[in-house]
């Protein structure tokens, strides 16, 4: 006497109709189709996937619910390397300089050791394709205009911040700044979704929208952001979601970002991180910390805070 186990069982559902219980083609072709949503359950038609719809909501939007938190709560990659130095790129953007003649983003470290060994005549070319580097803001849209042209994410990402701002030569342009920011972000860049949400946020450059900022926010950190997690982190607290804070906290230590470490050992004192949790988020966190350090980007740092300090606001050019 053949006995069915729970394993069988739920193959066997998963293998008919949740509206009306007819089974999967016996040959393996697979006529019934799943909820796209969900994959939890498989219909014949359309029709059945409507009149099956309404007991079948709870669980599906509880289980879309779960997808998106696995993706949300994943660790994402690291930066990429410095194309030069072969080093982790800095998680902080002003340690970091993206060239609108070639493309390539660079850590603040190589740009500054060339500029100070190089010869009189090589230090202003850029350090990867040696193109003459120019101060004037005209040169500068036309080469990142160029850039934007040939689909360049982050090249849309930084003229969209000219025109949010009426910077480098251009005048303030809200819409302009939010299409090249929205282009931006549906090619991934992470800054142009943290942007986002900070615009929706905020409500200064478009209308004030809580859900989109959230939105933004989520797939900015998803993609890396460390700011971003850090955020999401600061609203799930403030919204007693201890819990989801810490593992947004945890996340964005991991990748080396200062203020979500301090987070976690303040969680840690709390009782809202576990020692081990602790242990390795303190771990991993060093050895971030480790992998984008280097003496030339100290220096460069160095080079940065002096002319923050007499003014110079034209590091670099």
């Amino acid at each position: 006497m053949s006995t069915i186990t729970m394993k069988d069982a739920g193959d066997s559902k998963h293998h008919c109709c949740a509206a009306c219980g007819d089974s999967d083609s016996d040959d393996g072709g697979g006529s019934l189709k799943a909820c796209t949503a969900c994959n939890l359950v498989k219909y014949c038609n359309r029709t059945c996937q409507v009149a099956h719809r309404t007991a079948h909501k709870k669980a599906c939007k509880k289980r879309v619910a779960e997808l998106f938190d696995e993706k949300l709560f994943k660790q994402p990659p690291p930066n990429e390397d410095c194309p030069i130095c072969s080093l982790r790129l800095p998680i902080d953007e002003v340690q970091n300089m993206y060239l609108s003649c070639c493309g390539k983003m660079l850590c603040g470290g190589c740009v500054y050791a060339n500029t100070v060994a190089a010869a009189d005549t090589e230090k202003h070319k850029c350090v990867f394709c040696r193109t003459e580097g120019s101060s004037l803001d005209e040169v500068q849209i036309e080469r990142i205009e160029k850039r934007v042209e040939a689909n360049d994410a982050q090249a849309m990402f930084n003229l969209g911040g000219f025109y949010q701002f009426g910077i480098t030569g251009l005048r303030q342009d809200h819409a302009k700044a939010l299409e090249l920011y929205h282009k931006s972000a549906k090619l991934g860049n992470h800054h142009a979704h943290f942007s986002l949400s900070a615009c929706y946020q905020n409500g200064d450059t478009v209308e004030r929208d809580t859900r989109k900022a959230t939105y933004h926010a989520q797939l900015a950190a998803m993609a890396g952001d460390v700011k971003a997690r850090y955020n999401l982190g600061c609203s799930e607290g403030i919204a007693g979601n201890m819990d989801r804070a810490y593992k947004h906290y945890m996340i964005s230590a991991n990748d080396g970002y200062n203020l979500s470490m301090k987070s976690v050992q303040e969680g840690y004192k709390r009782g809202f991180v576990t020692k081990d949790d602790h242990a390795k988020t303190t771990r991993a966190y060093g050895n971030s910390i480790e992998e984008m350090k280097s003496d030339d980007r100290d220096r460069f740092a160095a080079f940065r805070a002096s002319c923050a300090k007499h003014g110079n606001t034209q590091l670099m050019k």
